[in-house]
């Protein structure tokens, strides 16, 4: 399994309906408002590097009034 973190920012009140929506997809495992630079985070587990870039670009970034995204994702030891 992979492990990636997805910073987001989005429009000003839309935080409750991301946060439905992101709570929707299978591989997000947890996520919750921050303050500071970015608006959320998103914790993702999924099976490999592909699969997280897929739903990124595919579900987290084509979400209504998600502004930006930027993900880490862990590192292997």
């Amino acid at each position: 399994m992979t492990d990636a973190y997805i910073m987001l920012n989005c429009e000003l009140g839309a935080e409750e309906k991301i946060i439905e929506a992101l709570k929707e997809i299978e591989q997000v495992t947890d996520v919750f408002e921050t303050i500071g630079t970015h608006d959320m985070m998103v914790k993702l587990q999924a099976e490999n590097f592909e699969k997280i870039r897929e739903i990124v670009s595919w579900n987290i970034q084509k979400l209504p009034k998600v502004r930006s995204t930027s993900t880490l994702i862990k590192k292997d030891n």
